[in-house]
């Protein structure tokens, strides 16, 4: 009975795990949030969540320095006050901060008054360390409710998801990640990239593979012309 309990469990841990590398949950939850761009120019943006983190951060924003390209962090708070100058980095170099709430905690069950106090507290962190008052809010494991949706869209945010998942969080090679985005790229996509985290915690992990992605998916993408563009263009693209 033991043995029959145990194999159930971990047969259901097995399912799951292959559910979450396999299959983007974020389009269960994508209505009524910006998820990619109105448009079939060959526009694309880049995004980044649950930074900054002390070695990945700054080895992205390299990449995206040289190539010239500005993205969005989505910027979890307590990392924000942890890592202070790489946050301020960030917005110096004219990036977009986005909001990821305050410890990366799922609030598919949060009540209304704590999905305010969540966002509003992050929101304070990032203002004070950065000067930037946030407008975009993604949430963690973009699991959501329709009314929470309703509850952030009052407090002035826009709720953003994406469109193209890269799952770099998994460990893949650079080289696998590139090529299941290049091969499935449209007009007005959102990609989603991590610089901290791994697959069972939110901060550290080894994103030398997403550094490498990004150099080289800009590259190639450019090659098939397309144009690397900031969320708020995306979101008024035509």
């Amino acid at each position: 009975m033991f043995l029959t309990s145990l194999w159930f469990v971990l047969g259901g841990l097995f399912l799951f795990g292959c559910s979450c590398v396999f299959f983007d949950h974020s389009v269960l939850t994508r209505h009524g949030t910006i998820y990619r761009g109105k448009t079939s120019r060959k526009i694309v943006a880049l995004t980044f969540d649950d930074g900054p983190a002390p070695v990945w951060t700054p080895q992205i924003l390299d990449e995206l320095k040289k190539a010239d390209v500005k993205a969005a962090f989505f910027m979890v708070g307590h990392h924000v006050q942890k890592y202070p100058d790489i946050a301020r980095r960030v917005a110096r170099e004219g990036h977009t901060i986005g909001n990821h709430g305050y410890a990366h905690s799922v609030i598919l069950y949060y009540t209304p008054a704590e999905i305010e106090e969540e966002i509003k507290y992050t929101e304070h962190v990032i203002r004070e360390v950065t000067g930037k008052t946030t407008t975009m809010f993604r949430p963690p494991k973009a699991w959501l409710r329709d009314s929470t949706k309703d509850k952030i869209r009052s407090m002035g945010y826009e709720v953003v998801l994406w469109s193209l998942n890269s799952k770099d969080w998994v460990g893949f090679p650079h080289r696998w990640i590139v090529r299941y985005l290049a091969a499935r790229v449209r007009g007005g996509d959102i990609l989603l990239f991590h610089d901290s985290g791994n697959i069972f915690a939110r901060e550290g992990g080894d994103r030398s593979q997403t550094v490498r992605a990004v150099a080289l998916l800009i590259k190639i993408l450019r090659e098939k012309g397309f144009s690397f563009v900031t969320l708020e263009e995306m979101m008024h693209a035509a």
